[in-house]
């Protein structure tokens, strides 16, 4: 029998937006492992789990996390997480990985993924979906992300603000991820594109220290690294109007 190796989506920090799919998933796998950074901090994934499951079912593995510059320390991590993991997928049947949000959408799970289908071929690999920030954010802030024929695009701002700033340019909502070191020129973007007056942000949502504010509030300031932000579509405010 293949082991299987399951990415489940623990959404964006709240351990009450675990979907029932994705606690059962938990609790039924052998082991859950936990993407922890090199520092060794506890990480939402691992916090949110540990509402679920007992911590002694809990594998803590390092990830590369926090490294945006060096590739080759980024692929020296991935390669050994992905050897630690593979040696679980030898030993379990059943490997459940925890990721913040949802594991098809920016999740280190895609790696560690590809990594695994090479270390250890004919390992069954799945997903549960999870409940996103962007779709926690709009449902905190009162935020609507499509109406009718609307486009919704997802940014990371990571990839640089040129890109947030063309997305702005366009008729749908715009949802701008990992922006915190990048507050100064989102705020810039949105203000230029004419997008700030009904723009949103919230970071660690969910959470005692969570922040929801307008964008227009934002004073260039740097933000934390996993802040979200959603600019609606412009609309005229009437019932229907972009059907």
């Amino acid at each position: 029998m293949s082991s299987r190796l399951i990415g489940v989506g623990v959404g964006p920090g709240d351990p009450e937006l675990v979907t029932v799919k994705g606690v059962n998933a938990l609790r039924d796998a052998d082991v859950v492992v936990v993407p922890v950074m090199d520092t060794g901090e506890r990480g939402r994934a691992e916090a949110t789990v540990l509402h679920y499951v007992g911590a002694e079912k809990i594998v803590r593995v390092v990830f590369a996390l926090n490294e945006r510059t060096d590739r080759g320390r980024r692929e020296a991590a991935w390669d050994a997480a992905g050897e630690r993991v593979a040696e679980l997928l030898k030993a379990h049947s059943a490997v459940a990985f925890a990721t913040i949000g949802d594991p098809n959408v920016y999740s280190t799970f895609t790696y560690l993924a590809h990594t695994i289908g090479e270390l250890v071929p004919g390992t069954v690999i799945e997903t549960v979906p999870g409940i996103t920030a962007m779709q926690d954010l709009a449902a905190r802030s009162g935020a609507v992300l499509t109406e009718g024929t609307e486009p919704l695009t997802l940014v990371p701002v990571t990839a640089g603000s040129a890109v947030l700033k063309d997305a702005l340019g366009g008729p749908g909502t715009v949802v701008a991820y990992k922006f915190g070191r990048q507050a100064q020129a989102v705020v810039e973007a949105l203000r230029e594109t004419g997008r700030l007056h009904d723009a949103v942000w919230g970071s660690a949502l969910g959470l005692p220290e969570e922040s929801i504010q307008a964008a227009d509030a934002l004073d260039g300031g740097p933000l934390p690294y996993l802040s979200t932000l959603i600019a609606p579509a412009p609309r005229d405010g009437g019932r229907g109007g972009k059907l």
